[in-house]
């Protein structure tokens, strides 16, 4: 793999060289902005020329698009690997640094394809997207970014219970230039939000009977006799132990090692914090101000990151809220959220993460948000490392089941997607529902 990573970075380096313009496509949460941001300050470190996108998704028609752009080199970060044979007709040198699953097709001699998946590691939790990024800008000297793959790793859902994999050996390179890891209290925006909302905004690690409920976030405090408007960071050291005792009641993983950039402003210093703002811009489709953020710009741009961030908390409460009032759709191995709302539509797929991970949705099956987009759906594909381990791969199962009506899907095992036409959504949700039974049963 760090092989692979080398060949990447050689690339690179000589269309540095050449003074060349280089053409960088990302994805648009916060693993795949961390993956450009990674990319983008290598090469601004570089003084090299350099033009992103960012892109909810890759389809053929961006790609005959980009095909007909002049540049030497393209990269494609957190995205690309499904697409590798059309990524092979490019004329220019292309590098692929992506952590989804692969489809087999070799590369030709102009790409350069990083995926863990290529060498038997599993990329839903050792390796992210903006972890393979790294790896391909890591042999310019560049190890003072690698805390950019744990960002991306965070927003991947992949540090909640510490790294591993290539994930690990990433961390050590950020410890080894800025990165501190502090035992603290897990509770989001510390220094920016009151008390009640830091709980009731706290989905990772969850707080079970808090998490996205703000009165029953009230109540806890003032149960526990602490002020719920304050902030966190101001209550007295004796009260932050109150607090801490209190809610390692609720969940024990609430207390433990927080990743730390030390030199960063507050608001950033906490890697997970981090991907969570980069995260509220991708989901408000404010993917520029998201990689502005990461690539250096402060003050203007994070007070409107922060407003977003607080609009999409909001949103994802009221969604927690339909869940407890609606519930799922139950089929016989699987279950699935739809709504045509406006609001709801936007936050299906972390809806049904959140959900699962609080325990407001039955986690004993995989979970499908389903939002509808004109013609077509969007599905976003939740489960747990549970399932996962008897035999649930929502990554294979959306990719077969979507190629069935004209659509298209993929991912992780864990996580994945698929877009497929709104006319099919029935017959979609019945054979998806007979692909998790076949592979509960090891068909």
């Amino acid at each position: 793999m760090l092989n692979r990573a080398s060949e990447a970075s050689n690339m690179l380096k000589e269309h540095i060289e050449n003074d060349e313009i280089i053409r960088i496509i990302s994805h648009n949460d916060a693993d795949g902005i961390s993956a450009a941001a990674v990319i983008a300050n290598a090469l601004k470190e570089e003084n090299a020329q350099f033009h992103t996108t960012i892109v909810p998704r890759l389809k053929d028609d961006v790609i005959n698009q980009l095909r007909h752009e002049q540049h030497d080199l393209f990269i494609f970060s957190d995205m690309g690997s499904a697409f590798i044979k059309e990524l092979n007709t490019f004329k220019s040198d292309v590098i692929v640094a992506d952590h989804h699953q692969v489809d087999g097709t070799e590369s030709e001699s102009n790409l350069v394809h990083v995926n863990p998946h290529l060498f038997d590691i599993d990329g839903s939790k050792d390796l992210s997207g903006a972890g393979s990024a790294y790896l391909t800008v890591r042999d310019l000297d560049k190890r003072h970014l690698a805390y950019f793959a744990l960002i991306g790793a965070f927003g991947d859902m992949q540090g909640q219970d510490g790294f591993s994999g290539v994930n690990k050996f990433i961390l050590d390179d950020a410890k080894e230039s800025n990165l501190e890891i502090r035992e603290d209290l897990k509770i989001v925006s510390k220094s920016s939000e009151p008390l009640f909302k830091s709980l009731a905004y706290t989905f990772s690690p969850p707080l079970p009977g808090l998490s996205g409920d703000l009165e029953a976030s009230t109540a806890f405090l003032e149960k526990i006799g602490l002020s719920y408007g304050i902030k966190f960071s101001d209550l007295a050291d004796e009260e932050k132990d109150v607090l801490t005792a209190e809610l390692i009641k609720i969940n024990p993983d609430i207390f433990g090692d927080c990743y730390v950039i030390p030199k960063e402003v507050p608001m950033l210093k906490d890697l997970e914090e981090y991907a969570y703002i980069l995260d509220a811009c991708g989901k408000n489709k404010k993917f520029g101000l998201g990689l502005s953020i990461a690539i250096g710009e402060r003050d203007k741009a994070l007070e409107t990151a922060t407003e977003l961030q607080r609009k999409y908390r909001n949103q994802i409460v009221k969604g927690l809220e339909w869940i407890k009032r609606e519930g799922p759709v139950q089929l016989n191995s699987s279950q699935y959220l739809y709504s045509e709302d406006k609001l709801l539509k936007t936050i299906m797929g972390t809806i049904a993460s959140i959900g699962l991970s609080i325990e407001s949705i039955d986690s004993s099956k995989p979970v499908l948000g389903l939002s509808r987009l004109h013609k077509d759906i969007k599905i976003s594909g939740r489960t747990t490392r549970d399932m996962v381990e008897k035999g649930v791969d929502l990554g294979k199962a959306l990719r077969d089941v979507s190629n069935n009506f004209g659509g298209q899907g993929g991912g992780h095992d864990i996580a994945a997607g698929a877009m497929i036409p709104f006319e099919s959504k029935d017959d979609f949700l019945h054979l998806f529902d007979e692909m998790i039974e076949s592979q509960l049963s090891n068909d």
